[in-house]
């Protein structure tokens, strides 16, 4: 039995990225940042480590719309490609994680502002 399943839970560093090739067939690329930290000698060390994250078909018209700092968790599998570099005029090798799944999550700071102004604002719904 093989299995090759990766899930992140991180923030985007960037806007999607979405291009869509002649066949109407799009590509959404995102770039994910995760955090650890160690302890050394006392202090905490904080490391931050991108993901580059490519989503295809339906869900990527759904990637598209997701902006910098979204807070998102990723499912998919880890694959590698090669690719010929123009800059080094050699063979490269870069490793992303193709995605099958997105859950937007909230971030906590924000549901709770949003929550506020909600209660400050009139509600249109009871109008009706």
């Amino acid at each position: 039995m093989y299995q090759n399943k990766v899930t992140l839970i991180g923030f985007l560093g960037s806007n999607a990225e979405a291009r869509t090739n002649s066949a109407d067939f799009s590509v959404t690329t995102l770039s994910l940042a995760t955090k650890s930290s160690y302890k050394k000698d006392g202090k905490y060390i904080s490391h931050t480590e991108w993901h580059r994250c490519v989503v295809f078909g339906k869900l990527s018209e759904f990637a598209k719309t997701l902006t910098k700092g979204a807070h998102i968790q990723v499912e998919g599998e880890l694959r590698s490609r090669e690719y010929d570099s123009k800059k080094t005029d050699s063979k490269r090798r870069v490793w992303e994680i193709r995605v099958a799944s997105i859950l937007k999550l909230d971030r906590a700071e924000n549901a709770a502002a949003e929550d506020q102004e909600h209660d400050e604002s009139p509600q249109e719904e009871s109008a009706a």
